[in-house]
């Protein structure tokens, strides 16, 4: 698969943006006319750059507002276009992209559009050029793209043709299957880009929030697939308007683009087999289970006082470092010494337990994912991993045979005998991330580790609206809410914290052990009860047990969901929960409760009463 980028989609120069898609790994780039005429580099100048880099110059992009004129407007038109024309031959490129009119359009009938697209395309092929237009979903008459094709259809000139985007056609709703009846030799062009589905003006819609593949609602595998039918071999290019992505590093955006692609390409030559052309990625599959969560910190001794309380079991010492590990059922919690001077205790990795690490590592590898690096001494078992976008570090490893320990854990020496504990495993990781990274993030773990995102949802909170989604693998054995900070906390790695939730199998057991050790749990208000007594008709006994132990509740027509909460140490704060019947929430409507609360006690606190 041929692979190309609009340099609208990136920050930066037009040079800098020639270089990080080269870097990326990118075939070729549109080139975004606002982008050249601000660039100091001649055109010869950007073509030659293109060429030493590797790079093809597929499209120049966009001549709007060409047909549908009276015949004064569009002499103008033609003489517009004489002059891009000579432009793009000293480029090199001989595709250009011809929106449908949006400003000037006066003539809504196809023929006259079909004519003006004859003598345009007469024009440019006089200098090796095609022209290809583009159904704009604001078009003033022309907004569909099977119209634009009956208009090239009916301009009859080998120089005109069509560019299929995947937004112009997806946002309006309409059925990508009629690209099929559309020979491959006339679609000119081809641009892809997702979106979230938001109920708003398409223009705005279409400036502000489109997204790379797999990191929103579109069905862009169904959409490339009727392409590839179709039978076009041109470049499969992104042009994706965006906010965000136009502020953040060039070279990181970039390989993010490329990524997008790599995994579309896989989920397309997953749909059509051979017939695609297309290469699949090596199939790793989810994740089967979490298999560790690692805290980081100069002095771990108050997450270590925190897990004596729930009942995990001290495990002993790394054999050549500074690191400890605890367990409790068939969680794992590593406690990281290690070169973490300076730091207050933080989620710093997470691990996966897998059917295939070799394939994941092999995977992550062709989608150009940062790996992660850990020094491993002669006999320790070698954990290949990732770095997220927000940082954190994602190892994989074997299963544990027979769902036991897994073979790391026996690098750890003279720890304790395992006790009995009401935790029972991992439920849940939070991760907060920076506004900036979180549409990378969903790409990274649907496309790394198929992890696809199950639901999204907004909390208020005193510093501003929250935004959560779940990544979740499909027998709900990985949970990962992603939660969002609001901008204007942004200024450090994840302004909210993180936070693991261990799953009980008696949460109220668990409650009275672990204050009867010396654990303060995260204080709930007495408006939250008062308002749990009227939403729910709970029995007052079991009521009082929830104020008594700071247990927060919630339930659906599927089950219910019991949690408390500790208070946040450094960057980090921990959650018990005991999910019955299956109920398969996180609380939601208890989380602005939980947001204010941690607001209230934001000064450092103990977690553990001496």
């Amino acid at each position: 698969m041929k692979t190309s980028i609009a340099t609208v989609c990136l920050s930066g120069t037009l040079a800098e943006k020639l270089h990080a898609a080269a870097s990326a790994g990118f075939d070729g780039v549109e080139i975004f006319e606002p982008d050249l005429i601000a660039a100091p580099e001649s055109p010869e100048e950007i073509r030659a750059l293109a060429a030493r880099l590797g790079l093809t110059l597929d499209l120049y992009q966009p001549m709007r507002d060409v047909e549908g004129v009276d015949e004064d407007a569009f002499r103008d038109v033609l003489r517009r276009a004489e002059a891009k024309f000579g432009l793009m031959q000293r480029l090199g490129i001989d595709v250009v992209l011809c929106c449908s009119n949006v400003a000037t359009a006066t003539i809504d009938d196809d023929e006259v559009s079909a004519s003006q697209l004859r003598r345009l395309g007469e024009l440019a092929r006089g200098y090796g050029i095609r022209i290809a237009f583009e159904a704009l979903a604001w078009g003033r008459f022309v907004d569909d793209y099977r119209r634009a094709w009956r208009i090239a259809r009916l301009a009859d000139h080998p120089a005109v043709g069509v560019c299929l985007d995947s937004f112009h056609i997806l946002s309006r709703g309409h059925d990508p299957a009629a690209i099929e009846q559309i020979p491959g030799e006339k679609i000119f062009f081809l641009q892809l880009a997702d979106a979230p589905a938001l109920s708003m003006d398409v223009l705005s819609w279409s400036r502000h929030h489109r997204l790379f593949p797999g990191e929103g609602s579109f069905d862009l595998t169904r959409f490339l697939t009727h392409v590839v039918r179709a039978g076009y071999t041109g470049p499969v290019s992104l042009e994706v308007f965006n906010d965000t992505f136009r502020q953040t590093d060039v070279r990181s955006t970039a390989v993010h683009a490329r990524r997008s692609l790599r995994w579309l390409e896989d989920a397309v030559a997953r749909e059509l087999g051979a017939e695609a052309g297309f290469a699949p990625l090596p199939g790793a599959g989810a994740p089967a289970a979490f298999d560790f969560v690692e805290i980081k910190a100069e002095d771990t001794s108050s997450i270590e006082a925190l897990l004596e309380t729930v009942g995990f079991t001290p495990r002993g010492k790394h054999r050549t470092k500074p690191v400890t590990l605890w367990t409790a059922g068939a969680a794992r919690v590593v406690l990281n010494e290690q070169h973490a001077r300076g730091l207050d205790p933080h989620l710093a990795a997470l691990g996966f337990a897998v059917s295939d690490p070799a394939a994941l590592t092999a995977r992550a590898g062709e989608l150009g994912t940062p790996f992660a690096y850990r020094r491993t001494y002669a006999g320790e078992q070698a954990l290949d991993g990732a770095v997220a976008p927000d940082g954190t570090e994602i190892y994989w490893a074997p299963q544990g045979d027979g769902g036991g320990e897994p073979a790391w854990a026996a690098e750890f020496e003279h720890g304790a005998s395992v006790r009995d504990s009401p935790v029972v495993g991992i439920d849940h990781v939070s991760l907060g991330q920076p506004w900036q990274v979180i549409d990378e993030a969903i790409l990274f773990f649907a496309s790394v580790l198929e992890l696809p995102t199950a639901s999204s949802t907004e909390v208020a909170s005193p510093q501003g609206l929250v935004q959560s989604r779940v990544i979740q693998s499909p027998d709900g054995s990985i949970r990962i809410p992603l939660n969002v900070s609001p901008p204007i906390l942004s200024g450090r790695r994840a302004a909210l914290p993180q936070h693991v939730a261990f799953a009980c199998d008696d949460i109220v057991a668990l409650a009275r052990a672990a204050r009867a050790r010396g654990l303060s749990p995260l204080p709930i208000p007495q408006n939250y009860y008062d308002d749990l007594a009227a939403r729910f008709d709970l029995d007052d006994a079991f009521l009082a047990t929830l104020k008594e132990l700071d247990l927060v509740y919630d339930r659906d027509a599927d089950g219910e969901y019991l949690h408390f909460y500790t208070a946040t140490v450094g960057d980090l704060f921990c959650e018990f929960v005991e999910r019955r019947g299956r109920y398969d929430g996180y609380g939601a409507g208890n989380a602005p409760v939980r947001l204010s609360a941690q607001q209230a006690g934001a000064e450092p606190a103990d977690i553990v009463r001496a």
